[in-house]
């Protein structure tokens, strides 16, 4: 399993909005300069945020973006997931990848078990922890 550019930037973006913000709106411009990532692609990377509630957004010379909630209140796990989707490392884990060679397949439990370690510890981890 490869956690993908947006799944970097995500967090790189959201550690940027808890240190830089202090209740205010931090424009796209500033983000993009601080982070070293393009305006077009912070859009993409936004728009995922956005759509997953985890941003307030305001319009204006002072508009710009800021948390939803406290950085202790985002799991990564979750911050990925809003970004890569699922996280299961194959394919046959996920709802829609049901194999049929499950019941007898000798590597199954070892990559369901990789699933729950992958899960368990993204989870594990806040926005919090990881500015500190």
């Amino acid at each position: 399993m490869k956690i993908s550019t947006k799944g970097r930037y995500a967090l790189r973006v959201m550690i940027d909005l808890a240190i830089n913000s202090n209740a205010n709106y931090i424009s796209l411009k500033d983000i993009a300069a601080r982070q070293e990532i393009s305006n077009k692609y912070l859009e993409q990377i936004i728009a995922m945020l956005n759509k997953a509630g985890y941003l307030e957004t305001a319009r204006g010379n002072s508009g710009g973006y800021r948390l939803a909630k406290q950085a202790k209140e985002y799991r990564i796990g979750d911050i990925l997931r809003a970004t890569e989707g699922d996280l299961t490392p194959i394919y046959c884990l996920t709802e829609e990848g049901e194999c049929s060679r499950k019941e007898d397949c000798k590597t199954h439990s070892f990559w369901k078990g990789l699933d729950k370690v992958i899960n368990e510890y993204v989870d594990s981890k806040t926005l919090e922890d990881l500015i500190k």
